[in-house]
């Protein structure tokens, strides 16, 4: 494993985080707490020292899930969870008052099993939600009480709006010193203003969404149809054509002869010296440990 410091943090990560959503079971899988266990376990093993969560995958289920198989190892990890949603019978929320993210911050704190947040991160809320002083002078309280180390953004999408933009600009003035933001060889905005402006003021970047939502794996053809329980299923087939099309035009051109398409997309995204550490996902061991060996030849 290689290691990157995360920003002004001082935080030394592994270039590979692992991205729980997949655990909440809202993918095209279930995973046993034993499941979840074993992936944990191996990713330690390989080198990985980032999990990445949040608090509505499935209302701190995850969390929960993370916090029991971590008992007894809570120190070779640094958590990154996220705030802002709660859940009204099934459907999930906003809840960005200051109470409602105060209780936020203990329920992931017992969830996690933990004292303390390495990374607590504002998760795809508006400028209003982001522009509420008393909201962060609060997580900066809890940060002076050693609840949170740092703080972060985690920005709603890919398209990188002015909304994002300026939430971007204005971190450093709430206290955070992270910003989490979807980047990969198909969605490239970031590079425009996101990754020069965290290099520039010494911003942590964490790239989520490295494969495309999978698009990236190089398992898919144009013309391929995707199960109802997968998110991919969600868009138009002219855009998935198109997404399929670019790829296999990527891998024709870019791609080493040889090498897996997947692992080259990983390493693709930590080109950039801005980049910290990727979030990647994974459905079994296999795929963790093709996750983690895509920073075979990765100078630093």
């Amino acid at each position: 494993m290689k290691y990157r410091t995360l920003g002004k943090t001082g935080l030394k990560v592994s270039v590979i985080s692992l991205g729980t959503h997949q655990f909440s079971g809202e993918w095209a899988k279930t995973f046993s707490e034993q499941e979840v266990k074993t992936i944990l376990a191996r990713a330690s093993e390989l080198g990985i020292n980032v999990i990445d969560a949040a608090e509505c995958y499935g209302d701190h289920a995850v969390e929960a899930v993370i916090g029991k198989c971590l008992k007894n190892s809570r120190n070779r990890w640094i958590l990154a969870t996220k705030f802002g949603h709660a859940f009204s019978g099934a459907k999930k929320i906003g809840a960005w008052s200051v109470a409602q993210v105060r209780q936020q911050v203990e329920d992931s704190l017992r969830a996690l099993q933990t004292d303390c947040l390495d990374l607590y991160q504002f998760h795809s809320g508006t400028n209003k939600d982001f522009d509420n002083q008393e909201l962060w002078a609060m997580l900066n309280d809890q940060v002076r009480a050693g609840k949170i180390r740092f703080l972060g953004v985690s920005l709603s999408g890919e398209a990188l709006s002015k909304s994002d933009l300026h939430q971007v600009h204005s971190a450093g003035e709430v206290g955070a010193s992270v910003i989490q933001v979807v980047y990969n060889r198909l969605q490239r905005k970031a590079e425009e203003q996101v990754l020069p402006f965290c290099e520039e003021h010494q911003f942590g970047v964490l790239a989520r969404v490295p494969l495309a939502k999978g698009f990236l794996s190089g398992n898919y053809r144009p013309g391929a149809v995707f199960p109802e329980n997968d998110t991919r299923s969600t868009y138009s087939q002219e855009f998935n054509d198109e997404q399929l099309r670019r790829v296999e035009e990527i891998k024709r051109a870019e791609v080493p002869r040889g090498q897996n398409m997947a692992q080259w997309a990983l390493a693709w995204c930590l080109k950039p010296r801005a980049v910290s550490s990727i979030v990647a996902g994974c459905k079994d061991i296999g795929q963790l440990e093709a996750n983690a060996a895509a920073v075979e030849g990765l100078e630093n």
